[in-house]
């Protein structure tokens, strides 16, 4: 156990950085739930998963060679901190100052930290500052926020004190998230702990990054001081399928979730019942309204939502989505398990454990996706606009420097799409060559060339 330091709230802001919004928008994350990753011993023990399953620090450190064989240079962990009972997943805090002893002791999450640092690999950890665990109205178990006094009352709140309305603003800072007791920010002890904390935190394990969970839930006031606090990147989950909301939320932090894409790339690759055109307006919409496009977080999967072969079997469809994810401007993330197929429902059927898989390396996906992260750092994408070339209901394209990505909807079933790009950066003579498949090249001639996608590929070109 970590004890809390007296830290003055005009001192937080000397909590020294681990790594800059600029410094992460290179990195590709790789999301892991901590208790499904990996055993401390190998085993491969069946669990319900509704409860905890025996993932461990040490495990995911004798298994970074996986994640890194796969291209990623950082890892978004569990959140860290002592659950009360059945919090596998990290998010129901008991006792801020100490770890959760299912997921192994500090030297083990030292350790953990370390050998990534080694390999250059960074770590992400999950925070939560809106809520604590599952204990109802008797708060005495909660460390440090054992009485009621920290906690929002539910005057006004809906039946359970539960918001029902988040599109209230008042109702989702004040009322609880699935019964969970909702801390009061504005409460000078709240806010004081809250921002000493994060900050030991970092500066205890040397943590290079931080994802928030339950953004909205807290009054925007409370944010900046606590990005402060962080000293590095930090990522905020805003669930919200409205640009306009969301938006609002990167004046407070570093970056945000990218909610509101990850709906427009779930329609339009999942359900194929949208055009692709809805990818360029989202993403006009997005040029029009955050601040720093390369700072938001890119997903096509995670915890909180049903894997996307849950509901769509066609692989070519989801390898479409996972090029947008790891090319388009933003951080990409990836969730384990996508490597391997998993196609779990909803939660917590979507928290599968790896280890069953043995962590295989020779999957298709698995290479698919080694190839496409390792050809993002090779090329260095981050470093340039998106510049979107053509949209149709079925086909959408777009440059990063002098790459071209070309994406359809039409799944494997489509016999083949057939394009003339005329808008892009490249000079008459120019060879540009597909990376999936090197021998298919293209010619830039008269200003134009042909993009052939046959049974609903995803190309990516590079001049050679």
């Amino acid at each position: 156990m970590w004890w809390p330091g007296v830290v003055a709230l005009a001192l937080v802001s000397l909590a020294v950085a681990s790594h800059t919004p600029d410094e992460w928008k290179s990195r590709s994350i790789y999301q892991l739930l901590t208790d499904r990753f990996a055993t401390a011993d190998g085993s491969t023990p069946g669990c319900s998963l509704s409860g905890y399953c025996g993932g461990k620090w040490s495990g995911i450190t004798k298994h970074l060679d996986y994640i890194k064989g796969m291209g990623f240079d950082a890892i978004w962990i569990s959140p860290v901190v002592k659950n009360t009972e059945g919090g596998y997943h990290g998010y129901w805090m008991q006792d801020m100052y100490a770890v959760n002893p299912y997921f192994g002791d500090e030297k083990e999450l030292k350790d953990l930290i370390k050998a990534c640092h080694d390999q250059d690999v960074w770590v992400m950890v999950d925070v939560v500052a809106n809520h604590v665990g599952q204990v109802g109205y008797d708060y005495s178990s909660i460390n440090p926020f054992n009485s009621s006094v920290y906690y929002h009352d539910c005057n006004g709140c809906p039946s359970n004190c539960e918001i029902k309305d988040y599109t209230d603003e008042p109702q989702t800072e004040h009322c609880r998230t699935a019964g969970l007791p909702d801390l009061n920010q504005s409460d000078t002890f709240v806010s004081s702990q809250l921002n000493s904390w994060i900050s030991e935190l970092m500066t205890t394990y040397d943590f290079d990054g931080v994802r928030i969970d339950t953004v909205p839930e807290v009054s925007k006031d409370f944010w900046p001081l606590f990005q402060n606090a962080i000293g590095a990147y930090a990522v905020g989950e805003v669930y919200d399928s409205r640009v306009s909301f969301v938006s609002g939320y990167q004046g407070c932090l570093d970056g945000v979730l990218s909610y509101p894409m990850f709906f427009t790339l779930r329609n339009v690759f999942q359900y194929t019942g949208s055009s692709m055109y809805d990818i360029q307006s989202q993403f006009e919409a997005y040029q029009s309204s955050f601040k720093d496009l390369d700072l938001l977080g890119n997903f096509i999967d995670n915890h909180d939502q049903n894997r996307f072969l849950n509901g769509q079997s066609d692989t070519w469809l989801y390898k479409n989505a996972i090029v947008y994810t790891l090319m388009a401007q933003g951080i990409p993330i990836i969730y384990y398990g996508t490597e391997q197929g998993f196609n779990g429902g909803q939660d917590p059927a979507n928290r599968e454990p790896l280890w069953p898989t043995c962590f295989n390396n020779q999957t298709d996906l698995y290479s698919y996706i080694r190839n496409v992260v390792n050809f993002r750092k090779q090329v260095k994408a981050w470093a340039y606009p998106q510049e979107q070339s053509y949209a149709d209901d079925n086909f959408y394209a777009f440059t990063r420097g002098y790459t071209f990505v070309a994406l359809t909807n039409g799944g494997s079933h489509q016999d083949y799409l057939n394009h003339t790009i005329t808008h892009h950066p490249y000079r008459d003579g120019t060879k540009l060559c597909n990376i999936f498949w090197p021998q298919d090249c293209v010619v830039v001639t008269n200003g134009e060339f042909d993009v052939t996608l046959l049974r609903g590929e995803a190309k990516i070109f590079t001049p050679k």
